[in-house]
């Protein structure tokens, strides 16, 4: 009785149910956007013998671990050079986390870790991912299909208010009912900049489904700080663009096109080499906090600690030495890169710059907002180190 309470309650936002898996592939796979879809990412593929498997799945676990994993190392194996994981032992066996990292890619952040959680014997999580991007029906249906929790966007006050306690009494059931972990990046939408810093809101929503003082809720959800690094940022070019759109028109808002376009870039362009870091769970630093202070300074608090932890496991290529000192003016780091990187890394930003057609193209700009994003991953951990 209780479970199909707690069902009804999240019908909304929650995942399928096993009992679903089996209407919604037959419903995928008649579907000509989600073969399109499918075969671009994987064009050598064999669709009558790929709907044969898809049919032949009865649960999450089967399609996950079978068809979602081949679809994420066909990804990696086109779009990367190098693909791992770090911090592993930080992880106690057995345990679920919700795990907060910072949000580079719309897909591949959440679908990266989950592929290398499971080679490295731990269980996929459960994803949180914003409705903007559900763009198709099929879209939610797939995200579901692979564990998806959906985050609701652009609602009004009192409508956001009662989707946060929703969303947020989802993730508390999770992580202490169900056992299973979750993913959420630590903020809404990606930091254009790379300035990745945990936003307050996030805090406050994760804090809604708990029953206790703040310090409680937050330690209950067990958190572990996820530094994700790619050495190219395919989609670095959209979002300098989106910059100067932004700066010249105060109005200017991102269509479903714009979403879909940084979709399918980030996940077939050049990441190069992509490295995950599991940082240390934060449960023990929050321990020492004073559950008396004031909310507003203790949200504060567990930002910078989450913040720290992940600027302290971010993974550095030439790349970023050399957007540090082209942006600053100096020669820092002039010993971690070669003439040759420097070289490379400034033909590549050229590239980029190139893709960029706006009406009155501000370069100087633009190429400053590239740098940016490669330079602040940088800088933030020197402020903490």
């Amino acid at each position: 009785m209780d479970a199909e309470i707690v069902s009804n309650k999240f019908d909304d936002i929650r995942p399928l149910n096993n009992n679903e898996v089996k209407g919604a592939i037959e419903s995928l796979v008649i579907n000509p956007e989600f073969k399109h879809a499918l075969m671009y990412i994987m064009p050598d593929i064999n669709w009558d013998e790929f709907v044969r498997q898809m049919l032949s799945f009865q649960t999450k676990e089967e399609f996950k671990s079978v068809m979602a994993r081949m679809a994420v190392n066909a990804i990696a194996k086109r779009s990367t050079f190098s693909l791992d994981i770090s911090g592993r032992s930080r992880l106690t066996p057995g345990e679920c986390y919700t795990f907060i990292s910072n949000h580079r890619d719309i897909v591949l952040d959440a679908s990266f870790l989950n592929m290398m959680l499971y080679q490295v014997g731990y269980g996929m999580t459960q994803v949180a991912i914003g409705d903007n991007l559900l763009i198709r029906p099929w879209i939610e249906t797939l995200v579901r299909l692979n564990n998806s929790v959906i985050v609701k966007r652009g609602l009004s006050g009192r409508q956001m208010l009662e989707a946060s306690a929703t969303l947020s009494a989802y993730i508390h059931h999770t992580i202490t009912e169900t056992k299973e972990s979750i993913w959420i990046a630590q903020r809404e939408g990606r930091a254009k900049d790379s300035d990745d810093r945990t936003q307050a809101s996030v805090l406050k929503m994760l804090n809604m489904g708990g029953e206790k003082d703040f310090l409680s809720n937050i330690m209950e959800l067990n958190i572990a700080p996820v530094s994700i690094t790619y050495e190219y940022d395919p989609c670095d070019y959209l979002k300098a663009k989106e910059f100067q759109q932004k700066r010249d028109d105060a109005n200017f808002v991102k269509t479903p096109h714009d979403d879909l376009l940084n979709m399918e870039t980030g996940i077939l362009g050049n990441h190069g080499r992509v490295h995950f870091t599991l940082g240390t769970p934060i449960n023990k630093t929050l321990a020492q906090l004073d559950k008396e202070t004031d909310k507003a300074t203790l949200i504060n608090t567990v930002a910078s600690i989450i913040d720290k932890e992940i600027f302290l496991h971010y993974r550095f290529y030439p790349g970023n030495y050399v957007a540090y000192d082209w942006l600053t003016d100096t020669n820092r780091f002039a010993d971690a890169y070669s003439a040759k990187d420097q070289v490379l890394f400034r033909e590549y930003i050229q590239q980029q710059l190139d893709k960029i057609e706006l009406p009155n193209k501000d370069e100087t700009f633009l190429r400053t907002k590239l740098l940016e994003m490669y330079a602040n991953p940088l800088k933030n951990y020197l402020s903490v180190k």
